[in-house]
């Protein structure tokens, strides 16, 4: 984005008066801070990067480890506006906070947390989310909150008679950031299911749920657990100064910053690509790979593959969610970084990738024989429990590096266009998806291999690097300039991305026939998976 001066006013008088927003973002593999001017262009960043653990055979992070990162990304964040602009970072007009979506954070009455954070990677509660599916008739997911906390009550685990408040990484944050218990509208969707029309929970709904928890001997009302839900440009209270010194133990941050509702990560990857409007679509790409699509009108029947969410302004939108996207890549190309180090030709990783993600691009259409499953985790949308990294070819496969590249950046998008295919039986319309997230750094190719697996143009803006902590801090900004009577959707086509460009990349048929083909490959293997994690134990 081409950063331009506001009314004369220079970036230093922005920061030093509070004219900027500041938008952080926990994702999967990294935290993100972004600080953003009145022209909504990045000024300075700062990041973490951390992991999730795999203990107790639960997919998890610490909450300590939330404060390490989010103190080490806003420090250097400021370290770079003192460098940059020669001044203190000690405020600015408004702030966010984004997250990973669904996963269980659940606190007793004195705000101690009763079990270790259960993420979205997990899949043990499938019992749960099956009979919410049915009797709620909406798709309860997995990693939904409401799922894993039905599956705590079925199994009477001993913290659910403590259980008095749930909520998600996001609304974990803004709660101690701001003493306020609430979430944005679209980071509650992945909690309860959203009433469209009001743009709160759906009261029926939390009925039938109170009815059957109490069957389990539940009794706690289902509302009174939950945070309050805010839709985009509702103000969600202020930093105090707790949470000032939290999130900046130097203490410079001066407490008083309003804050936006808290999102999910699909909320800030639809601000972040201006795909909040209806027929509008994004595909975000990384740990985990997501499409969201705001839809004009519901689906005919409840699809277990297909999650019905919210945007950040309250619009219904459908969700393909897939758990693994990109791990088993990286370890790949992690391998050939030691392989060239080996042979004293060490590699940078961005030179790594760019070439991985080109010389895939030169690959067989079909892969020639060749099959991967990138399973680090269970994967509803093909009905596995849990994760086994595989790759497969026959004797006579085509084995070359191309064809190898190839096959792992199909895999990583398969299981995303099993759910895609539904949307598409639901006549779904829209005319270009807005990529975003690790897939597409590599200019155009990670572009050209999604269009052709989903049968879509996609395009790539130029601020797609940024990602959702960019997208927060829009939303941040949304808070400030509400008053301006704009919508949201006005607010980010008209003010925020008139002047963005992006590169669209239409699908190629040839590449698109040889997806097909691998597709059948992928299905027909599926019991290989199958196999693999039943007989394959740690």
């Amino acid at each position: 984005m081409k950063q331009i001066s506001c009314a004369g006013q220079s970036p230093q008088r922005w920061i030093a008066e509070g004219n900027t927003t500041l938008g952080i973002e926990l994702g999967s593999t990294r935290m993100k801070a972004v600080l953003i001017g009145p022209d909504y262009a990045p000024l300075a960043s700062g990041g973490f990067d951390w992991q999730n653990r795999f203990e107790n055979g639960v997919w998890t992070y610490r909450l300590k480890d939330v404060w390490t990162g989010l103190q080490a990304s806003f420090s250097s964040l400021s370290a770079q506006v003192r460098e940059r602009y020669g001044i203190p970072l000690t405020t600015t007009g408004a702030l966010g906070v984004s997250a990973m979506m669904h996963g269980y954070l659940a606190f007793d009455e004195n705000g101690n947390q009763l079990v270790p954070f259960r993420t979205w990677r997990n899949v043990t509660t499938e019992r749960a989310a099956s009979i919410l599916t049915g009797e709620l008739q909406f798709n309860i997911p997995q990693r939904w909150s409401v799922a894993h906390l039905y599956q705590a009550i079925l199994e009477g685990e001993a913290h659910i008679d403590r259980v008095a408040f749930l909520t998600t990484l996001a609304g974990y944050v803004h709660w101690q950031l701001t003493g306020e218990k609430v979430l944005g509208v679209g980071d509650a969707s992945g909690v309860f299911p959203i009433d469209s029309e009001t743009g709160d929970y759906d009261e029926e709904r939390i009925r039938r749920f109170e009815a059957l928890a109490s069957k389990s001997g539940f009794s706690r009302p289902l509302r009174g657990l939950l945070p309050r839900v805010l839709r985009a440009g509702e103000p969600a209270g202020a930093l105090t100064p707790e949470g000032a010194l939290l999130l900046d133990p130097s203490g410079r941050l001066l407490p008083g910053i309003p804050l936006c509702p808290p999102e999910g990560d699909a909320g800030t990857g639809m601000t972040a690509t201006n795909s909040v409007a209806e027929k509008t679509g994004n595909l975000s790409a990384g740990t985990s790979i997501f499409a969201m699509i705001v839809l004009e009108r519901p689906l005919s029947r409840v699809y277990p593959e297909i999650d019905m969410v919210a945007t950040p302004s309250g619009r219904p939108a459908a969700m393909v969610h897939c758990n693994s996207c990109t791990s088993d890549l990286d370890a790949w190309v992690r391998v050939l970084s030691q392989a060239l180090a080996a042979l004293g030709v060490p590699k940078g990783k961005p030179e790594l990738y760019d070439a991985f993600y080109n010389e895939a691009l030169k690959g067989a259409p079909d892969c020639a024989g060749l099959l991967a499953y990138n399973y680090y985790s269970g994967e509803p949308i093909t009905g596995m429990e849990q994760g086994r990294p595989l790759f497969v070819r026959m004797p006579d496969s085509e084995l070359t590096f191309q064809n190898f590249a190839r096959t792992l950046l199909y895999a990583a998008v398969a299981t995303l266009k099993i759910g895609m295919d539904l949307l598409r039986v639901e006549q779904v319309g829209v005319t270009t998806l807005l990529g975003h997230g690790g897939l597409f750094k590599t200019k155009g190719a990670g572009q050209a291999l999604l269009a052709a697996a989903l049968n879509t143009p996609v395009a790539v803006m130029q601020t797609a690097g940024e990602g959702g902590a960019w997208g927060i801090a829009l939303l941040a900004a949304y808070l400030r300039e509400k008053g301006n009577g704009r919508t949201l959707e006005d607010f980010l086509a008209k003010q925020v991305f008139s002047s963005i460009e992006s590169e669209r990349v239409l699908p190629n048929p040839k590449d698109e026939a040889g997806f097909a083909a691998f597709m059948e490959r992928y299905r027909a293997g599926l019991p290989i998976e199958r196999a693999a994690v039943q007989n394959l134990k740690k």
